[in-house]
């Protein structure tokens, strides 16, 4: 496992250039790359060139978002399909092998079982083209009941049913996106992640819950820093991550509105040292 510096998580509102400086100041092990930046730099040579000047500063790629909205209307997702092939050109030219995206788990219109086959169907066809660049997926549940729970029909909100939607798939290069906060308000323990690998996980995050909320009435954009609370055990979650074998990038993503109003220096300096802590003690 190695530290990540996702901005973007953090609600901070960096350019990829200071994103990647800071990084590597702050001692973080990765940073997330950025596909607009990406594109900026004219070509494949140019990306390959910044990319290795990232790496000769200690820092790996993280995960990059998936450009394309796996429940978009049928229009819009075609025309993103389309364009996915000279995104994903570009990300591997960087070295860029991750990539990831969240699975709305509610909809007004669609049944558990409409949804599960548009969703089947859309990402069989994005993890084909993915494998052909070598990238893989992570698909990330949304746990809180606070949210799924708010449209007609809810759909995958647990780790059970992401692992039986990937398995559906019958493609190698989809894996999951565990992040405690999700874990926790799910319901699930240490043993439901007995038995994952290293290839199961594309990326995780970590936070903490509010104290003052029982685990149903947590809400998603309402989170806390990791080890703040002690609600979520990250010992146990990030145990059974690290027993899995994991090399991957970790994460804190709080969503709190309050980080973006100090330092930035000051905000990644704590960042960092929690995100050391959890990944060389859990």
């Amino acid at each position: 496992m190695f530290s990540n510096l996702s901005a973007g998580a953090l609600g901070l509102t960096l350019d990829h250039a200071t994103a990647i400086d800071l990084a590597a100041r702050h001692g973080f092990g990765g940073v997330d790359p950025d596909l607009e930046a990406l594109r900026a730099l004219g070509g494949a040579d140019a990306v390959a060139e910044h990319a290795a000047a990232v790496h000769e500063r200690g820092l790996e790629w993280g995960m990059g978002g998936l450009p394309i909205a796996l429940d978009a209307p049928a229009a819009e997702f075609r025309e993103q399909l389309m364009a996915l092939p000279e995104a994903l050109t570009l990300l591997r030219s960087a070295g860029v092998t991750r990539l990831g995206t969240w699975i709305r788990p509610m909809h007004e219109q669609l049944d558990h079982r409409q949804n599960w086959r548009l969703h089947l169907g859309r990402l069989s066809l994005v993890a084909e083209i993915l494998a052909d660049h070598g990238l893989r997926l992570g698909l990330e549940y949304i746990g809180p009941k606070t949210l799924w729970s708010t449209e007609r029909f809810p759909f995958v909100h647990s780790l059970r049913e992401m692992r039986e939607l990937i398995a559906e798939t019958g493609a190698s290069n989809l894996g999951l996106i565990l992040d405690s906060y999700h874990w926790y308000t799910a319901g699930e323990t240490a043993e439901d992640l007995a038995g994952l690998t290293d290839a199961d996980i594309i990326s995780v995050d970590i936070n903490d819950a509010r104290a003052d909320r029982e685990r149903d009435e947590q809400m998603d954009l309402d989170r806390r820093l990791p080890y703040d609370t002690g609600v979520i055990d990250l010992p146990g979650f990030l145990g059974a991550v690290r027993a899995a074998g994991y090399t991957g990038p970790v994460k804190v993503e709080p969503f709190l509105a309050e980080l973006a109003e100090r330092p930035v220096d000051e905000v990644l300096t704590d960042i960092a040292a929690r995100l050391e802590r959890a990944v060389a003690v859990g």
